[in-house]
Formats: structure tokens, sequence, C-alpha cells
């Protein structure tokens, strides 16, 4: 049986207001009507009025100023991120992977503490460990990348990570059950080189070797796809 899904008023609210924002009724910048005229023109009550514009503000499109009214602060609002990466095929999640963790790599060489080097250290250890299972290896492999990431300290960097996890986990515990990495000690040397670079505070062969080892990943997964 069909389960039906009844969709909240403020949402419904919502997507009426950014149709007219998108058809040109109110340009960037632009104030909105006040909740006494929008409420009947749409059909619902002030609250709900005000809840769909809480929403939007939420994903950028409107900006309430106290005491001033509300704004229009861009003309359409971006996809839900789950959907994009839903969409998104495995390469291109990698490309911006890299992108994320170059730069994240780069920034843990100069900021990282002594507690994030050991942190580094130990999931360096985990990843090491024999006799692991093909998703066993792939969490441990992550453990290590997002530890470099929360050495950056820079918490944009780690959400972006954090996003694209479960869509490269599954693609990676499917494209090492078909190819296993060749050499599991000359991969394990390169993350440890990487880790060593950080602790050196050397930069540029932190991002070098970080960039070489996820070119290669997305060269092998372009390979098997």
């Amino acid at each position: 049986m069909v389960q039906l899904r009844r969709i909240p008023l403020a949402d419904q609210a919502a997507d009426v207001l950014l149709a007219r924002i998108r058809a040109g009724e109110w340009p960037l910048g632009a104030r909105l009507p006040g909740e006494t005229t929008l409420a009947p023109q749409l059909g619902v009550g002030r609250s709900t009025v005000r809840e769909a514009i809480r929403r939007l503000a939420g994903r950028g499109v409107l900006d309430s100023r106290q005491g001033s009214g509300v704004y229009v602060t861009a003309l359409d609002a971006p996809e839900e991120w789950d959907e994009v990466l839903r969409r998104a095929d495995i390469v291109t999640v990698l490309e911006a992977r890299t992108a994320i963790e170059v730069e994240a790599t780069t920034l843990a060489a100069v900021r990282r503490t002594p507690s994030d080097l050991r942190a580094l250290r130990r999931a360096l250890g985990a990843r090491r460990t024999p006799a692991q299972s093909v998703e066993e290896h792939v969490d441990a492999d992550m453990a290590l990348h997002r530890a470099i990431v929360v050495a950056s300290h820079n918490e944009v960097l780690l959400e972006l990570f954090d996003g694209f996890v479960p869509r490269v986990r599954r693609a990676m515990v499917d494209m090492l059950g078909i190819r296993p990495v060749p050499d599991e000690a000359a991969d394990q040397d390169l993350h440890a080189e990487v880790v060593e670079a950080i602790a050196e505070r050397r930069s540029d062969v932190a991002a070098r070797v970080s960039r070489a080892h996820l070119d290669a990943l997305k060269a092998s997964v372009s390979g098997s796809a």
C-alpha cells in the first residue's frame, strides 16, 4: 500500500515564496511584504508565514533583519546536500574530496597540536592492523583521513569531509572487494609519509603526498568503473 506523506504548510508556503523569488517578483536585495500581507496571499496564518521565512533564511535565500524586515539574499536555494551527493558519481566526489583534503593537510602541518599528532599516529597504527576485512580497512583509512582534517582546525572543511564519507566509503568497499590494493605496505608507507610531514610541519611535502595518493585513488576508481 502506498503511503502518502503530508507536506507541512510551512514547507508549502516556503516553496511558493521561493517560486515567486525565482520568477523575479522580488529581486536580490528586495524587501518582502509583511506577514499581514503575505498570509492572506498564501492562504495561511501569520505563524506559518513566519516559519516559511525561517526555513528559507536557513537555506540562505532570505535574511530577517530586526526592526527592518525580511530581505532577499539569494535568488535560488541550493539543493539539499544529500541529494547532490546521491546524484554525483564517485570520481566527482573524489575530486571534491581532493580539494578538501589537500588544503586540510596543508593546514594540519601548520596548526596541528601534540594531541592531534598523537591521534594521527594512533589512527595510522590502526590502519596498519593485519587481517582486517575490507570494511574494517576502509573505516580505518577514513578515520586516519578524518584525523588529518580535524588537525587542520577548520570546522568547515571537517563538515564537508563528513558529508563525503558515506558516499566514498561504499564505493571504496565495493572497489577493494573487486580490486585490492596491489601493494599494501607501499600504501601504508605513503600514509605514514603524510603523517610525518605533518609532524615535521612540512606543509608542502604533506600536501604533495596527499594529492598524489588521492589522484592515484581516483585513477583506480576510474579504472574499475
